[in-house]
């Protein structure tokens, strides 16, 4: 092939249909450095494998949830074992710099939201339901909400582009049942990655091998071995699928793929942002397979 010819095919490319298609950006917010681990943390590892971008938000430093730690101390901790997270979950992990426990739905976060969001050009946002026991969890969810139309609003936070399109805002599976229960549109099969996500969990150690095991008064009980510590992790995340979950697989994935998952990650469509069809959500979660058996 002649050198100007070779040049003219490449341009021409995109147009006869052999482009490969860019990357998708996700974000992922939660309340708590560990947050976004637990609610998304398989989902992520699939998209990050397949070369999509995917990056996890705290909005508080976590530096109020220990026994005999706090402060700065604290922070300083929490955002270093958040770091060594996206590593392992193959994510970039931004912390922000406001209080533990003293979370509020103010101006000044959802502009914080509004400029993380659009300086990822955002595809999907996921974050938790604003309906939890924890006050910043529950403000984590009213932000987010509050931020939705406002990315494509160019006058908002104007020192960072407007996204063109709303991205889809997805909700992250709780049990909580008042005012309403969770109601999964989307469930992603992590069977695959489910050992990643809880080696990467476990980067967290002052979360879940110290604070929450002082909590429960199990403190004397964490082993000091890490694939003890894994498998403990792996225990306290595990729970059986339930009906709402294993139909919603079966809808993506068919009934024999759904029958045998063991561990999924499932999302509720927020009616703030765009409302994809179930042809877009297959383009939006690649790692769901084009047809079910």
């Amino acid at each position: 092939m002649k050198r100007t010819t070779f040049f003219l095919y490449l341009l021409l490319l995109p147009f006869f249909g052999y482009s490969q298609s860019a990357p998708l950006n996700i974000v992922v917010i939660g309340a708590h450095p560990d947050d976004c681990d637990i609610d998304a943390g398989g989902t992520a590892i699939l998209f990050s494998k397949m070369g999509h971008n995917v990056k996890f938000v705290s909005l508080t430093n976590g530096d109020a949830g220990h026994y005999n730690m706090g402060g700065g101390e604290l922070a300083k901790v929490r955002i270093a074992e958040a770091k060594e997270a996206g590593k392992r979950f193959g994510v970039e992990y931004v912390v922000l710099d406001n209080h533990d426990g003293e979370l509020m739905p103010t101006l000044a976060n959802r502009l914080k939201i509004i400029r993380e969001i659009r300086k990822s050009d955002a595809d999907i946002v996921i974050a938790p339901r604003p309906n939890d026991y924890h006050p910043d969890h529950r403000y984590t969810g009213i932000l987010v909400q509050d931020a939705a139309f406002m990315v494509i609003v160019p006058n908002i936070a104007p020192e960072v582009p407007a996204l063109k399109k709303n991205p889809v805002f997805l909700y992250s599976e709780d049990n909580f049942q008042k005012p309403n229960w969770f109601e999964p549109d989307i469930a992603i099969n992590i069977d695959s990655v489910f050992d990643q996500k809880i080696y990467a969990m476990s980067a967290h150690e002052s979360q879940f091998f110290e604070w929450l095991p002082w909590l429960s008064d199990s403190l004397d009980d964490v082993p000091i071995l890490e694939k003890d510590r894994l498998e403990m992790l792996a225990k306290w995340r595990y729970k059986p699928l339930d009906k709402k979950t294993s139909d919603c697989l079966v809808k993506w994935y068919g009934e024999k793929k759904a029958s045998m998952t063991k561990y999924a990650e499932t999302f509720e469509i927020c009616e703030y942002g765009s409302q994809p069809s179930s042809e877009e959500i297959r383009k939006l979660f690649p790692m769901i397979p084009e047809t079910t058996d």
